[in-house]
């Protein structure tokens, strides 16, 4: 009975970060916006080759090695990069994993992440769902799980380092906090 217990607590941590990202991309499916924006909304799900998105919908079940957290599947971590993205000007939403600030604790540099807690309490999402920011002005958050609004340009650019690796970049022209529009 105790192993029935310890193995369904086992699997429930390591399929969580695959439902938060599952739950993320769903999430992004129903956001809504006014006719004027949403040419210029960028979806989460369009930063995915059609390849990843398969893999995502037929995802195997998430290993848990060790007492870390469980692991992605290698397939879906390649990186792989839309080309149409490349150069695509837009807004997107997400949360913000601060790379650089200032003494005043303005962020400058940041992961835009898809889901809250993302390369923080679970793994990092795939790379092709991490956008690397750079915003010279900085601005502050109130708490990390406040989302925000990220405008400018989409590169694809690979961005890497010890908490998680980026497919691509923007140089953010505007960082506001996410209102959805059209809900009441």
């Amino acid at each position: 009975m105790i192993h029935d217990v310890e193995s369904r607590t086992q699997h429930m941590r390591s399929v969580l970060p695959l439902l938060a990202l599952v739950l993320a991309v769903s999430l992004s499916l129903f956001t809504t916006a006014s006719a004027e924006d949403a040419s210029d909304e960028i979806d989460w799900l369009e930063l995915m080759p059609a390849e990843d998105l398969n893999l995502l919908e037929n995802m195997p079940e998430v290993t848990h090695e060790g007492d870390g957290p469980a692991a992605l599947p290698d397939e879906i971590m390649t990186g792989r990069t839309v080309d149409a993205m490349d150069g695509r000007s837009g807004r997107i939403p997400g949360f913000v994993v601060p790379l650089k600030t200032t003494r005043d604790m303005r962020i400058l540099e940041f992961f835009l992440v898809p889901y809250y807690g993302a390369c923080i309490h679970v793994p990092p999402p795939p790379p092709n769902q991490i956008i690397h920011v750079k915003y010279k002005e900085g601005f502050t958050l109130e708490a990390l799980y406040d989302p925000v609004w990220i405008e400018g340009t989409l590169t694809i650019e690979k961005t890497e380092n010890d908490i998680a690796s980026s497919s691509y970049s923007i140089v953010a022209e505007n960082v506001t906090p996410y209102e959805e529009e059209g809900v009441y």
